[in-house]
């Protein structure tokens, strides 16, 4: 069987996109780019990516509010206008503190990284009984230990961890859409 023949038919969506493959792979040479940007000044890239967070806090806000009183009758009209208020306030807040901002939104993230962590060893310690368990255990302990040790490097580490992991997945993207994209072009040809 032809490697054009059952796998690239005109019926078949992955068909359709082989002749793409150049956007493909042009989206993960500008990904890869804007993650080298962010690389060079991760500081900045919190900063920006804080008051980003912020705006898109106060839009939903208003719409929370908005749609409060357009769905009156629905019976949680106060609980909506006050989380409606509540987002406006917290978009206003980082927006005008982006600093704190990049602070508060970084400790969620340490807070996030060490319950995963915890909660994937407790995982793996109570199914020791299969083959892998232990891989579960590490990653576990390496997000706990990376949320620590970020919580004991605050309030420097509120700086620099979004701007870097935002450019560290964008550079990942990138690499990810630049590959299916040249596996496209060879699937095209």
């Amino acid at each position: 069987m032809s490697s054009t023949g059952a796998h690239t038919s005109l019926g078949t969506p992955l068909a359709r996109i082989t002749g793409k493959w150049g956007w493909f792979v042009a989206l993960g040479v500008v990904s890869i780019l804007a993650g080298l940007v962010a690389l060079t000044d991760v500081v900045a890239f919190t900063l920006v990516s804080v008051i980003f967070i912020g705006a898109m806090l106060l839009v939903s806000g208003i719409f929370q509010i908005i749609h409060a009183f357009a769905t009156k009758t629905w019976g949680q009209f106060a609980l909506s206008i006050l989380m409606g208020l509540l987002y406006v306030a917290g978009g206003f807040l980082i927006m005008d503190e982006p600093v704190q901002g990049s602070f508060v939104i970084t400790l969620l993230l340490l807070v996030a990284l060490v319950v995963s962590g915890i909660v994937r060893i407790v995982i793996a310690l109570r199914h020791r009984e299969l083959k892998y368990w232990w891989l579960m255990a590490l990653g576990g302990l390496c997000s706990a230990a990376i949320g620590v040790w970020l919580f004991m490097a605050l309030p420097w580490s509120g700086l620099w961890v979004l701007g870097t992991l935002i450019a560290v997945e964008l550079l990942i993207q990138g690499v990810t859409w630049l590959q299916f994209g040249f596996a496209l072009r060879r699937r095209h040809a």
